[in-house]
């Protein structure tokens, strides 16, 4: 017998927050909706597509491949009452239908005061399209990675298309066949694609191996920014008998910054030197005291003398080649000109439990109001429509 528990979890809409800047948050998560993949499968594969089903009690679940994964919002909180904040939301009705209805997240930015949003994906795909590229038939894996970047097309951005910058994801089990699609995205317009920030601890070969050369390549080729977010190759190394949820949290800073340090050592900035890489969610209050260690094992040690024939240090293609996002950093946004004024941008994060919705205006008041305008202007959104090369409305704040 099906057990279904319904709980009020969501809070009444909030009041549109009065708009103090435009903002250009380059790092949300959609959650994807039940229908998602109907139509968008080849036949040989339709029985086989990822689908929604209900356990015993009533619980919404993925299931794919054999697996079920259980977080079918996967930490989709915004806008849920405090005692249901901790909860993973166990079926869509337990979310602000902005999770996945890309008409209610078009409200939700307006209510946010949010002009324009990148979105990663969540639970069945993996923040990088993981999921699909290790399926035991490679081509069930494309399929449904070439159905998830169609449904994102169709269904996500072509309603709103200033308004959703696209980012897709591409398959990570066979190079080549990933740098094609890259290409079938960046020919209709998409601007991004995510990648996992340390493919090695996912059982696919490491950034040194070669073996992502082509994918860079592509995204080099097409202009496609690499979006890298924090925790897209799994959480830190915890003790088993700590808080987990906090603590890997805690760490978000610790694993950019590994992510950070492997690809530019990997050599990927240095053979693709037009190469541009977004770090998400992990700050940026680490940026600048990497780029203090890079000059130092280079100019104390003697490491990384050779890391560029041309003569480039480490710290030059880190400045040159990353983009660094940040939620609000209120003790470290004054580290913005070591980094590169030009290379800070904003997250909201919605519809995550590190989210600044529906408050991301006061909070960007708060922590950066006392920046000059032009620099304000550049980390709400000049910075994120020059990298994204995405168009701002007619009028722009401040």
């Amino acid at each position: 017998m099906t057990i279904v528990t319904r709980r009020d979890t969501l809070l009444p809409d909030p009041e549109p927050r009065p708009v103090r800047a435009t903002v250009i948050s380059v790092d949300d998560h959609l959650v994807e909706p039940p229908d998602m993949f109907e139509g968008r499968i080849p036949a040989p594969y339709a029985d086989l597509a990822p689908r929604v089903v209900e356990d015993k009690r009533g619980n919404q679940l993925w299931e794919f491949d054999g697996k079920r994964y259980t977080q079918v919002g996967m930490n989709a909180v915004a806008g849920r009452r405090p005692e249901h904040v901790t909860l993973e939301p166990t079926r869509f009705e337990d979310m602000r239908r902005g999770c996945w209805d890309i008409d209610a997240r078009i409200v939700d930015m307006d209510i946010n005061g949010v002009w324009a949003s990148l979105n990663f994906p969540s639970q069945i795909a993996g923040f990088s399209g993981s999921v699909f590229s290790r399926t035991d038939d490679p081509g069930l894996g494309l399929a449904v990675t070439r159905a998830w970047n169609d449904w994102l097309y169709e269904a996500w951005w072509q309603p709103y298309p200033d308004r959703i910058i696209p980012c897709g994801i591409t398959f990570l089990a066979d190079a080549d066949q990933g740098a094609a699609e890259i290409r079938r995205n960046a020919a209709r317009g998409f601007r991004s694609v995510t990648l996992p920030e340390r493919p090695h601890r996912m059982g696919l070969p490491s950034l040194f191996s070669g073996y992502w050369d082509p994918i860079v390549a592509a995204c080099q080729e097409t202009d496609t920014v690499i979006s890298l977010h924090v925790g897209s190759s799994g959480m830190s190394d915890l003790p088993p008998d700590g808080p987990l949820v906090a603590l890997g949290a805690t760490l978000f800073g610790q694993m950019s910054l590994t992510a950070c340090a492997e690809w530019l050592w990997s050599g990927l900035p240095v053979r693709f030197p037009d190469v541009r890489i977004a770090m998400s969610e992990g700050g940026i209050g680490w940026v600048a005291m990497l780029l203090d260690r890079l000059d130092n094992i280079v100019d104390r040690s003697g490491y990384g003398r050779d890391y560029d024939t041309s003569g480039l240090r480490p710290a030059d293609v880190l400045q040159r080649n990353f983009w660094f996002c940040t939620i609000d950093d209120p003790s470290t946004i004054d580290t913005r000109h070591r980094i590169g004024i030009d290379h800070i941008m904003v997250e909201v994060d919605y519809p995550h439990g590190d989210s600044t919705w529906p408050d991301t205006q006061g909070v960007i008041e708060r922590c950066w109001g006392h920046l000059p305008v032009e620099e304000l202007r550049m980390l709400t959104h000049e910075n994120a429509a020059r990298l994204y090369r995405w168009p701002l409305p007619t009028t722009v704040v401040p």
